[in-house]
């Protein structure tokens, strides 16, 4: 087994401890899910179902329009109850189904095994990833189809399966390769069958020794998977820095990893293909971590897409004291929550609260040009620099010191003495320079 790192990147502290060694239980079964029509990166969903609808579970309710969507489905059989916007966990509200269950899971007539991998082709793998609405579970939501269909020109060479989680709370991933190790290489194979690819990889950091014999076993003789034992450190998980770990290849500026021949996908995303494809059930529910010192019982919960926070939440004991912050994710990357009341999305990964002392953000100073942001950036920028034009409004100048390259990790504001708001205004920036860029057009 290899072992493998990057430059930059930052030790922070890490509090897996609170479920790291919690296996993965059954959620309860929701009364209701909301359903938003946009849960991946790209177009958002039409739906196909009106409200007084019927519906059964795992049958398709949103149609994905435009290539770079992907489909939604019932996450539990019932009438539906509401087709209209309902707060989404990004802050807007968008179109969603809202679902009342009938408590029976009856299942779509569609829902059944797909055939042997051996015996499927290539395009049949991406037709039934495609059709089950599989995303990148990591948080990214990309379409999982979309990544494996590469233009003819973009030879792939490598896929890689991201076992890293590096966010400081999260250990969805990690009892995901412990607990079903089997279908992370299942999914691989796919994957690699998928893609017409011989050699597969998957890095996992070194701080989930039993994930790692879990996968080992799991991978058995096959000389064509190996594994990487990464470094612990952040963001080790993040695409360019996993791909330069496994690879020693460099995805250049403003491209993609095709572009360094790699595809990669997360664990979780691997165990979604082998159940679309063994079982045939589509993206209907998913492994959450709900964690964070406020939470009274924190647990690795596999939950139907579309329940409420506050109930899963509750599943877990509730709160143990005024949470001061909620965060869709890790601390890291995460998204901040202003309500309980919206849905486990694809890409929910954690659900963390912390105390009002935890969240507290101290006030900025000005910088003390100590270095330090530009020693850890895992992509070598200069975040001070970028942050000082954005702040200035001189978004031309933040352009040419490459802010679209960012990576918003946080590595930079996490290292900062002065507690600069770095990854904000850098956020600032490439939202503005995307805006004239799109004007231009």
């Amino acid at each position: 087994m290899k072992q493998a790192t990057f430059h930059g990147g930052i030790h922070p502290s890490y509090f897996k401890e609170f479920t790291s060694h919690k296996k993965l239980i059954q959620s309860n079964p929701p009364s209701q899910v909301i359903l938003p029509m946009q849960q991946h990166i790209g177009a958002p969903c039409e739906p196909i179902v009106k409200k007084g609808d019927v519906v059964k579970l795992g049958q398709k309710i949103g149609e994905p329009k435009g290539f770079v969507s992907a489909p939604i489905h019932a996450s539990v059989s019932g009438k539906v109850v509401a087709v209209e916007p309902r707060l989404h966990p990004d802050g807007r509200k968008v179109l969603s189904v809202v679902i009342e269950s009938d408590g029976l899971d009856t299942l779509h007539e569609d829902i059944k095994p797909q055939g042997n991998l051996e015996s499927l082709s290539p395009e049949k793998i991406r037709d039934i990833v495609g059709e089950a609405g599989v995303v990148g579970l990591g948080g990214a939501t990309f379409p999982t189809k979309v990544k494996l269909s590469p233009p003819p020109e973009k030879k792939i060479d490598a896929v890689i399966l991201n076992g890293a989680e590096c966010e400081p709370y999260l250990t969805a991933d990690h009892r995901i390769m412990v607990e079903r190790a089997e279908d992370v290489v299942y999914g691989l194979k796919a994957l690699l069958k998928a893609l017409d690819v011989q050699k597969g990889y998957i890095g996992i950091e070194d701080n989930k020794l039993d994930a790692i014999e879990a996968v080992k076993k799991a991978v058995g003789n096959d000389a064509n998977i190996e594994i990487y034992s990464l470094h612990t450190k952040y963001p080790q998980g993040a695409e360019k820095q996993l791909i330069y770990a496994v690879t020693g290849r460099e995805v250049p500026s403003g491209g993609l990893p095709m572009d360094a021949g790699a595809v990669v996908q997360n664990v979780g995303t691997a165990v979604a293909i082998a159940d679309a494809i063994k079982i045939g059930m589509p993206l209907v529910e998913r492994v959450v971590t709900v964690t964070g010192s406020v939470i009274k019982e924190p647990q690795n919960l596999l939950v139907r897409l579309g329940t409420p926070f506050k109930e899963i939440i509750d599943q877990c004991g509730g709160f143990a004291k005024n949470p001061g912050k909620l965060i869709m994710g890790g601390p890291m990357m995460g998204m901040a929550q202003f309500s309980i009341e919206v849905p486990v999305l694809k890409g929910t990964s954690g659900i963390l609260a912390l105390d009002e002392e935890e969240a507290n953000v101290p006030d900025p100073t000005p910088c003390i040009r100590c270095g330090k942001c530009v020693n850890v950036c895992p992509i070598n920028l200069l975040p001070l620099y970028i942050s000082a034009y954005s702040l200035n409004d001189a978004f031309d100048k933040a352009e040419e010191y490459h802010a679209l390259d960012c990576i918003e990790c946080g590595s930079c504001s996490f290292i900062c003495p002065s507690r600069r708001p770095l990854v904000p205004s850098i956020r600032v920036a490439k939202r503005e320079i995307l805006a004239k860029k799109r004007k231009a057009k």
